[in-house]
């Protein structure tokens, strides 16, 4: 009785972004770009983030524990990534694995970039606010992270080595500004 209580519990539950998104970021956008429908509002369609891993090709341990630290992070197993083409001057083959990635949808997403924005982006060392110029022209915007320990989730005692991470952010705004004005909405702090 008590499992199916917390079942749907966890099926009934709303991020506190995903529900900020509904009831205060939508009707503002709404009105700053005139749209004539609610389903034209932007809205973050999923977050990717990616780890590469050139240390993998000698050390096969250090691809397992970014995969499990990415894992971590993320609350979503994440998977392993090859290398696409040969590459002689980085001794990397056709098909070896070289990095991970994981790809965040619905509550997780919220949940990831909650702790992104409020927890992990202000422990970054020397943090003056994400680069505004790193949109794509599509309305999506990308950003790099030096070090994986500005996570709570990483033991500090527990890592090899420090490595960074991508993290990108897919809206289906069709223009950057619209992106631009989402993520703010959302408190994304971006540089002045």
């Amino acid at each position: 009785m008590a499992e199916k209580q917390q079942a749907e519990k966890q099926q009934n539950y709303v991020p506190p972004l995903r529900q900020m998104y509904l009831e205060k970021i939508k009707p503002e956008m709404m009105q700053e770009f005139q749209y004539g429908s609610s389903m034209q509002v932007p809205r973050l369609e999923k977050v990717v983030i990616s780890m590469g891993v050139g240390e993998a090709i000698q050390n096969k341990k250090a691809l397992d524990s970014a995969v499990q630290e990415l894992s971590l992070i993320a609350g979503q197993r994440a998977v392993k990534t090859k290398a696409r083409k040969s590459i002689a001057n980085f001794k990397v083959r056709q098909g070896y694995e070289i990095g991970a990635k994981v790809t965040l949808r619905g509550n997780r997403m919220f949940e990831f970039l909650g702790r992104l924005i409020d927890v992990a982006l202000p422990r970054v060392k020397d943090f003056r606010g994400v680069n505004p110029n790193a949109f794509d022209g599509h309305g999506n915007f990308s950003m790099g992270v030096n070090e994986q320990i500005i996570f709570p989730e990483i033991d500090y005692d527990k890592i090899d080595q420090i490595t960074g991470m991508n993290i990108a952010i897919v809206t289906t705004a069709e223009t950057d500004q619209e992106a631009k004005s989402l993520l703010t909405k959302f408190g994304v702090p971006f540089s002045k």
